[in-house]
């Protein structure tokens, strides 16, 4: 893309349906694409969607249809085709030879909006490392230069700018130095993570699609105000977290990077440090936007990013956000069909944030019992076990033990009676 003062990039959008999705998802997926164009300042003058039976290694598409989409591109002025497919290499520059125009798909797009995104160093790193596993097989088919000065588009970060050759093995190289760049993120993080733990602090983990409010839900309930939420796709990139007192104790409440489908597989790799933050949550936060038509294929999205992480989906919450942007609450019901136990809230207007508190602090306490414990010196081997896997509330000592007031998950209920007081 070269986005000029006088306009912005014109593009062409293809959606191609083939035997695994129907014609109302893949129409869903079209609307979706020209959305995430759009948040980079694309203006989408037109598209297509095509049915596919046979793919070409060439083309994807017929010599037919290349032809007439070429042809239809042109007529509406636009400056690129972007595709909703994922393109080979070979695909990607046969197209752009055959139509003279820039061509893309929905990863790269993706990785894009997520580079404009980037504000951390952490954040910049993992969306570098995910272009550049992207980059690095189209540089096996002639592509030039690193991002074949594609990186400058939109707008993104420093990509492109040098305009520097770049040959695989120095991308492989550099690729190897963030992957232990990252490494080393992913270690701080374990190491935190270890540090809460003996602090007995509960973690949750606000998860869900992009834009669906999961950061103003962070804002309302720790009623901080501090957490950037926009109206726009993947406005958080970094985990934030922010510390929920209820009655029960402390909670640890970190905000997470949004999830949207086809997310290429390069990015979740890349985003492993930030999405480890969900993955050993103690409760999962689940939220969904009520008001958008597609909620229901956003929750299953969601719900598989989080399997491919590894991440439990067993405690956790579902919560329908934006309930203030429904026309009619009577739509509360068929939203949620089938999702018993989920919450309807606004983080706008504030509506049932306290049930919404209540039912984290409900699930993260679900089955523990409050106990005194009495532990002699000769048994302290137990109390580094209690801090780690039950709740301190406080620690005293009478001379000859260490006596513990804590809530003990169930698990351990039987392990630590002996100590009753």
């Amino acid at each position: 893309m070269h986005e000029t003062a006088a306009r912005p990039e014109r593009a062409f959008l293809v959606g191609v349906r083939d035997g695994e999705i129907r014609a109302p998802e893949a129409e869903s997926l079209l609307r979706e694409l020209a959305g995430l164009a759009s948040t980079l300042g694309i203006e989408v003058v037109g598209n297509a969607l095509v049915g596919l039976r046979i793919r070409t290694a060439a083309t994807m598409l017929g010599s037919g249809k290349v032809e007439e989409i070429i042809a239809a591109a042109k007529s509406e002025g636009a400056d690129s085709i972007i595709f909703d497919k994922t393109l080979s290499p070979v695909q990607q520059r046969n197209w752009e030879t055959m139509s003279g125009l820039s061509v893309y798909d929905r990863a790269e797009l993706i990785i894009d909006i997520f580079a404009s995104r980037a504000r951390s160093r952490e954040a910049s790193l993992q969306v570098e490392l995910a272009r550049l596993r992207y980059s690095l097989p189209r540089l096996a088919h002639s592509y030039g230069d690193l991002h074949r000065q594609r990186g400058g588009r939109y707008g993104t970060k420093g990509s492109g700018e040098q305009k520097i050759e770049l040959d695989r093995r120095q991308i492989s190289k550099r690729i190897a130095d963030i992957e232990d760049e990252l490494d080393v993120v992913r270690k701080s993080r374990a190491t935190q993570r270890k540090r809460r733990e003996r602090l007995s602090l509960k973690r949750a983990a606000i998860v869900g699609y992009t834009n669906a409010g999961k950061s103003s839900i962070l804002n309302a309930i720790a009623s901080t105000g501090d957490v950037l939420a926009e109206d726009k796709l993947f406005a958080t990139l970094d985990p934030t977290t922010r510390r929920l007192d209820t009655g029960s104790g402390s909670v640890l409440v970190t905000d997470t990077v949004g999830f949207v489908r086809n997310l290429p597989h390069g990015l979740v790799e890349a985003f492993k440090a930030t999405l480890e933050e969900a993955a050993d949550a103690d409760l999962l936060v689940h939220v969904v936007d009520a008001a958008d038509p597609e909620a229901n294929i956003q929750y299953e999205t969601t719900l598989s990013v989080l399997a491919e992480i590894g991440a439990d989906t067993s405690r956790s919450l579902l919560v329908y956000n934006k309930v203030d942007k429904l026309a009619d609450r009577g739509a509360l019901e068929s939203v949620g069909a089938g999702h018993g136990g989920a919450l309807f809230v606004s983080a706008a207007t504030g509506e049932g944030m306290p049930d919404l508190i209540a039912a984290i602090e409900a699930a993260l306490t679900s089955g523990e019992a409050e106990m005194t414990l009495r532990v002699l010196s000769s048994d302290y081997a137990i109390v580094p076990l209690l801090y780690r896997e039950a709740s301190v509330i406080s620690e005293d000592h009478d001379g000859e033990a260490t006596v513990l007031r804590c809530r003990v998950p169930e698990r351990l209920i039987s392990r630590v009676e002996r100590f009753r007081a």
